[in-house]
C-alpha cells in the first residue's frame, strides 16, 4: 500500500513536510526503492529513496521540499520498486496525480504568531515596549510608583483607596497598518532563487498577521503602472483570509512602477493617518530622487517607513580581496553601489521617511520591529 500525507497547500519560502507511508503485504522483510514524481518546478533530481520493508508492519519516508515561486505545484506518479532476493524488482505505483498550491509563507507567519502569543518575541529580536502615558488610549488605574508622571494622576482614586493612584495607558489600537508593494521592475531581482516582489508578499502576509494581533487594522494594495489588490484596513476574522488570498493571486509583468498613480490613489482612499509600509527598491540616488517628491506628500499625512533591501552579494564583492584588474574593477563598482546604499537611507532619514534597511530573507522580522518600535514610541 502506498499513501501520500503531504499538506494541503505550501509555505513559499521554507521547508514544508512531506509524508510517504508504506506497507508490505510480503511475509519477509523486502528492500524498495521509491521515486516520487518532483513537481519541474523545484528542479529536485535527488527524488529517490531507499527503505526496508518489515512483513505487515507500514514504514513512513520523510522528506523536505522548499518552493519558491507561489502558483500550483504538480505531482506526478509515486514509483515503488520491490527487490526479493536480489534477482527482480517487481513494480507499483500510486497512479494519483497531486496538484498543491503554493502560499505566501504561512509558516512565518505562524511562527512569529506563536511568538507575539506567548510573549517571546524578544527572543527574534523583536522589542515589545510598554510606555506610560505615551498614547491617549486608557488601560486601566494602577498604584502610583516612583517616577511616573504627575498629570497622569487619577486625584478620585486616589481619594477613594487613600493612596496614590496613576492611570495607565496604552498603544493606541485599531489604527491603519497599510502594505503598499511595488510589483514593477525593480522588484524582479533575485535573492535565493526568491524575487525581492515574493520576500515583500511574504512580509506583507506576516505584518499583517501582527498588526491584527495588536488590535489594529490591517490592509494592502500593489501598484505598477496601476493600483490593483486594494483590501481595506480591517481586524475582522476574515480579514487574514483575504489578505492570503489575494498575495496568492498577484501576477505582475514587472512593468516601470508609477508612483503619482499610487500618490493619486492614496490621497482619494486613505483618510485616516496611517502607517505606510512602502515595499519598492532604490538601487540609485537618481531612482529615489525621481520618487521622492510623491514620497514627501505622502510622509505629511502619514508614517511612510520605505524599504531599503542590502545587496548582500554586492557587499560580499565589496569585502573580497582584489587581485586581477577585473577584479580591482567589479570590487570599485561593488563599493559604490553599497555606498549609494547609505546615501539612500540619508536623505530618506533626511526628508521625514523612516527606513528598514534589511536583507532580503530578514525583511518579515525587521518589518515588525519597526511595526512595533513606532507603535511604542506613540507615532500613530
Amino acid at each position: 500500500m502506498i499513501k501520500r500525507q503531504y499538506p494541503d497547500k505550501l509555505s513559499n519560502g521554507d521547508q514544508n513536510p512531506f509524508v510517504i507511508s508504506l506497507r508490505s503485504a510480503f511475509p519477509t522483510n523486502i528492500k524498495a526503492r521509491v521515486l516520487e514524481e518532483i513537481p519541474i518546478q523545484l528542479q529536485v533530481r535527488a527524488n529517490e529513496f531507499e527503505v526496508e520493508l518489515l512483513p505487515r508492519k507500514e514504514t513512513q519516508i520523510e522528506y523536505t521540499l522548499n518552493p519558491k515561486k507561489r502558483g500550483v505545484y504538480a505531482f506526478g506518479k509515486c514509483n515503488v520498486l520491490v527487490s526479493h532476493l536480489g534477482l527482480f524488482e517487481r513494480k507499483f505505483a500510486l497512479d494519483e496525480p497531486l496538484e498543491i498550491p503554493c502560499y505566501p509563507s504561512f509558516i512565518q507567519m505562524r511562527k512569529y504568531q506563536l511568538l507575539a502569543t506567548t510573549d517571546r518575541l524578544v527572543e527574534m529580536g523583536v522589542k515589545r515596549i510598554r510606555r506610560i502615558g505615551s498614547t491617549m488610549e486608557f488601560d486601566h488605574i494602577r498604584e502610583y510608583v516612583k517616577g511616573d508622571e504627575y498629570k497622569h494622576m487619577n486625584w478620585k482614586a486616589s481619594a477613594k483607596h487613600n493612596r496614590l493612584m496613576v492611570n495607565q495607558f496604552q498603544e493606541e489600537k485599531s489604527q491603519p497598518i497599510y502594505s503598499f508593494i511595488d510589483i514593477g521592475r525593480v522588484m524582479r531581482m533575485p535573492f535565493n532563487e526568491m524575487t525581492l516582489l515574493d520576500y515583500a508578499i511574504n512580509s506583507t502576509l506576516v505584518l499583517s498577521n501582527a498588526a491584527i494581533l495588536k488590535q489594529d487594522r490591517a490592509g494592502m494594495l500593489t501598484f505598477g503602472r496601476k493600483v490593483e489588490n486594494h483590501i481595506p484596513p480591517e481586524k475582522n476574522n476574515k480579514q487574514m483570509k483575504l489578505i492570503s488570498d489575494k498575495l496568492y493571486g498577484i501576477t505582475t509583468n514587472f512593468e516601470e512602477s508609477e508612483f503619482g498613480n499610487l500618490y493619486a490613489f492614496m490621497r482619494r482612499h486613505v483618510n485616516k493617518r496611517s502607517l505606510l509600509f512602502l515595499y519598492s527598491n532604490f538601487e540609485t540616488l537618481d531612482a529615489l530622487n525621481r520618487q521622492m517628491s510623491y514620497l514627501r506628500m505622502m510622509a505629511k499625512s502619514h508614517i511612510v517607513v520605505v524599504v531599503v533591501f542590502k545587496n548582500t552579494e554586492l557587499i560580499e564583492m565589496a569585502k573580497e580581496k582584489a587581485r586581477t584588474s577585473v577584479e580591482i574593477y567589479n570590487k570599485i563598482i561593488a563599493e559604490k553601489f553599497v555606498y549609494d546604499k547609505s546615501l539612500i537611507i540619508q536623505e530618506l532619514n533626511r526628508n521625514g521617511l523612516q527606513t528598514i534597511y534589511t536583507a532580503p530573507e530578514d525583511l518579515s522580522i525587521k518589518s515588525i520591529n519597526k511595526y512595533l518600535e513606532i507603535k511604542a514610541r506613540g507615532l500613530i
